[in-house]
Formats: structure tokens, C-alpha cells, sequence
């Protein structure tokens, strides 16, 4: 992950992070928690492939999917 991260310019880091932090206040998990390294992992590959536009609203889509499938899983329900 973190090779990955130095790959990004100086304002993609800083993108990346600021996403990262907004959305582990909004789901109340800290950043070097599990949750928060799946968002930093998805933001770093989001703004890898040019999709900087809307980061948090994708990185919140995609997160609370995999969300929702895990704990339907779990729960017993398909």
C-alpha cells in the first residue's frame, strides 16, 4: 500500500488523505483501523485511475457495498 502511495504526486497524497480522514470520521473508525486501510487501499487505486472527481462519494459507494454483502452474509440473509 504504501509503495503505492509514494507513487502519487504531492497533490494526489494530499487528496488521498483528506479523503481517507472524511470518511473515517463519517463511519467512526480511526485511519490505521482495518476499515480505515481498506479506504486508504480504495482511494490510492481510485486516484490512480483518474477518478479524483467525487472520491469520497465513490470511496462510500464501494465501501458501504462491500459492507452490506458482508453483513447479509452473516446475518443469514441472500
Amino acid at each position: 500500500m504504501l509503495q503505492s502511495l509514494i507513487t502519487l504526486s504531492d497533490q494526489d497524497i494530499e487528496v488521498v488523505i483528506t479523503a481517507v480522514r472524511q470518511w473515517c470520521t463519517k463511519n467512526h473508525c480511526e485511519i490505521d483501523s482495518n476499515d480505515g486501510r481498506r479506504a486508504l487501499t480504495l482511494a490510492i487505486d481510485l486516484v490512480q485511475n483518474s477518478a479524483r472527481d467525487r472520491l469520497l462519494q465513490n470511496m462510500t459507494e464501494r465501501l458501504c457495498s462491500r459492507s452490506g454483502q458482508m453483513d447479509a452474509k452473516t446475518s443469514g440473509a441472500s
